[in-house]
């Protein structure tokens, strides 16, 4: 019972490792020099076939990013104009808080002028 659960096991582990692909080794003795030049034929047909492929599709690519950009001539002014907006109600946020933080300095300034001013256990309303 064991021997062939392990075997079942084994057999199983087997046939799920990968295995190497079949390809014509050039250097095998046994091919013969019309096979290996016929080898050398079709995976340069195969690299031709796969470059044309490549350029075909990045020429659409090319084409659509082209079409994109002459269609869209009013977005991109949008939004150049809303980062703009965003640029210029950035700039006044920044001297809100500077004039905030200005002030907060001044008051924070004048508190620590009251409180050592303060005698020593008196309330000075703070």
């Amino acid at each position: 019972m064991r021997i062939g659960a392990w075997l079942c096991a084994a057999s199983a582990a087997a046939t799920m490792l990968p295995q190497g692909a079949l390809a014509d080794n050039p250097h095998d003795p046994t091919m013969t020099p019309e096979a290996i030049a016929r080898d050398r034929e079709t995976i340069r047909k195969m690299n031709l076939d796969q470059l044309a492929y490549v350029r075909q599709r990045d020429a659409r690519y090319a084409g659509g990013w082209q079409d994109y950009a002459e269609a869209r001539p009013e977005r991109r002014l949008k939004e150049a104009d809303d980062y703009g907006a965003r640029s210029q109600a950035y700039a006044q946020d920044l001297a809100r808080y500077r004039e905030e933080r200005r002030r907060y300095d001044r008051e924070m300034a004048q508190w620590e002028q009251d409180r050592a001013a303060c005698p020593t256990g008196y309330d000075c309303g703070y």
